[in-house]
């Protein structure tokens, strides 16, 4: 939650949010389960696979594994 009149708070998420809505395929799921299957399929991929370059080229795992070692 963004505190009162700081829209940078949110930025992440809203990022987040706007990928996966252009990867998730909503429309060709059948029931709420399905949908909900694409959902964690879509925060593991993002999460395990998809490399990003405000975290020096890592996926998040892999950057949380190293700011661990770091410190």
């Amino acid at each position: 939650m963004s505190r009162r009149g700081n829209c940078w708070d949110n930025a992440p998420q809203e990022s987040f949010f706007g990928h996966m809505k252009d990867h998730v395929d909503h429309r060709n799921c059948s029931s709420l389960g399905e949908l909900q299957r694409e959902i964690d399929r879509y925060i593991r991929y993002y999460n395990n696979n998809r490399y990003q370059w405000g975290l020096k080229k890592m996926t998040p795992v892999q950057y949380r594994n190293h700011l661990l070692l770091a410190a």
